[in-house]
């Protein structure tokens, strides 16, 4: 019976093991990201970090805490969204008004 008792608390401390700690963000993003993403970048694609951790802790990362660091380090990395086409200039505003035109008597 001991056995068995020994058996159980064993899978337990070895299933609640966390395999990412001690990782840096970037060990974390190369370890486990990498297969589907070539680069970090705009992977945050500018959300919060809270909701990207939130995100990454129920699809991706093994606790909250990777989750955390991981969502950081993407927002830390994350490339502004692309600028728009550039608009044509619009003609630079005068510094001086015009002088009225002197009225012509008849």
């Amino acid at each position: 019976m001991s056995l068995a008792v020994v058996a159980v608390l064993t899978a337990t401390v070895a299933a609640a093991q966390n395999l990412d700690a001690g990782k840096s963000p970037a060990k974390l993003f190369a370890d486990s990201c990498t297969t589907c993403h070539r680069s970090p970048r705009g992977l945050a694609k500018g959300r919060f970090t809270l909701t990207l951790s939130w995100f990454l802790k129920d699809h991706y990362a093994t606790s909250s805490d990777s989750a955390k660091m991981l969502a950081a380090y993407l927002v830390s990395v994350d490339e502004p969204p692309p600028r728009a086409a550039a608009k044509p200039a619009k003609k630079p505003a005068r510094s001086t008004p015009h002088q009225p035109k002197p009225v012509q008597s008849q």
